[in-house]
């Protein structure tokens, strides 16, 4: 068994629950853990026999960019539905970074972390 982790990425959406939200497309930063077998992979040298992290990255792109939410939590979980459902094999973590959070206040980003499977 193996992990995946795909870090860091970016991309933009209009995630929020005020009326500026929606309006002012913010940055969100995703990581994605998925848990895969990676023996057969690593046997015969094949993409075909693991995960393309490439795919999983425009999956998660168009996913952000092409829904809108409330909350972040309802982002998280529909990467994790997604990546759980096309993607990872026994388990997915997802990471999602709400940057500049539309608040009074000195922080990076607000971060919300599901889990669906083993990880």
């Amino acid at each position: 068994m193996g992990i995946i982790k795909i870090t860091n990425m970016s991309f933009y959406g209009y995630h929020g629950v005020t009326a500026a939200e929606k309006e002012l497309i913010k940055r969100f930063t995703v990581d994605v853990e998925m848990a895969v077998d990676t023996k057969l992979a690593a046997d015969t040298d094949n993409l075909e026999n693991t995960v393309d992290y490439e795919a999983v990255y425009h999956a998660v792109g168009d996913f952000v960019a092409n829904n809108t939410f409330h909350l972040t939590e309802t982002v998280a979980e529909g990467i994790a539905d997604l990546v759980e459902k096309r993607f990872a094999q026994k388990g997915v973590r997802v990471r999602v970074r709400k940057n500049n959070p539309p608040f009074a206040g000195h922080l990076d980003y607000v971060e919300i972390e599901v889990s669906h499977g083993e990880i």
